[in-house]
């Protein structure tokens, strides 16, 4: 495995009333018009039936130092394939936009399941992280690599690694970066995907960050991101810039959420 380049700049009449009460309580409680809409439908069906259905939990703010440390930690997407060289890729041009550094660890091929090509699967790789990094934010991107390894042991396999990201570095705030479409019509195995990564990531109060259901590829634009030719359906170079300015876009509207409290007041992260 190649070792992670790294880019440096880098929420009768008694009984009635009692009704009412709990209805309101559960829509201050869980309803928060002011916490941006799932990236995704959420999924009908609990992942354990016993259990039932994973509770939604507000994710805090974005809050970054003015010029952030940022693992950017994927698949062959994060590592820059199909940009003309590595560097040119998304997760080190998300540095500049940024004004910070970014270290980057991708591996073509690599998923939840799937072992890439340069690398072991994410846990595994997670597992080998240097626990020293200290970065002031991860973000963890994809993958549409485990399309063909099925349902069984994928959400088990997301949250033991998502489990060891977070004990690797407690103090870093986790965002998740959901699968982007490589072809359209999106697969549908990669929206099932999209929508238990977004479920597993309401469920910790991570923000999650979905380019299918946030259409940052359409059939307008597919063309001029995806490299369908010697790039094998991944980002161009052109692409690369457009997706780290999709992310960068969107991370600055995450920093910009509203601070809440079930039942509270809304107040910005500056008061």
């Amino acid at each position: 495995m190649k070792p992670p380049a790294t880019r440096r700049r880098v929420g009768a009449a008694g009984i009635a009333a009692g009704l009412l009460i709990a209805v309101a309580a559960v829509v201050l409680g869980v309803w928060r018009p002011w916490i941006p809409a799932p990236s995704t439908t959420p999924i009908s069906a609990p992942a354990d039936a016993a259990s039932g259905p994973s509770a939604v939990i507000a994710p805090a703010p974005l809050v970054l130092p003015e010029h952030p440390t940022v693992l950017v930690f994927g698949d062959s997407w994060t590592y820059g394939s199909a940009a003309t060289v590595p560097t040119l890729g998304y997760a080190y041009l998300l540095a500049d936009l940024l004004d910070g550094e970014t270290v980057v660890n991708g591996v073509r091929g690599s998923g939840y399941l799937k072992p890439g090509i340069d690398g072991p699967s994410f846990g595994e790789r997670i597992a080998a992280l240097d626990p020293s990094l200290s970065p002031d934010l991860v973000i963890l991107q994809g993958s549409i690599n485990d399309r063909a390894q099925g349902v069984a042991g994928y959400r088990e396999a997301v949250n033991a690694a998502w489990d060891a990201m977070a004990a690797t570095y407690p103090e870093a705030t986790i965002v998740v970066l959901g699968p982007a479409p490589h072809e359209l019509p999106v697969g549908a195995a990669t929206a099932r995907i999209d929508a238990d990564l977004s479920e597993l990531a309401a469920a910790r109060g991570w923000w999650y960050i979905s380019p299918v259901a946030q259409d940052w590829i359409t059939p307008q634009n597919y063309l001029d991101v995806i490299d369908v030719e010697a790039g094998r359906q991944h980002p161009s170079t052109d692409g690369h810039r457009y997706l780290a300015e999709k992310l960068a876009a969107a991370l600055d509207e995450l920093r910009a959420a509203p601070v809440t409290v079930a039942g509270g007041s809304e107040t910005t992260p500056d008061e």
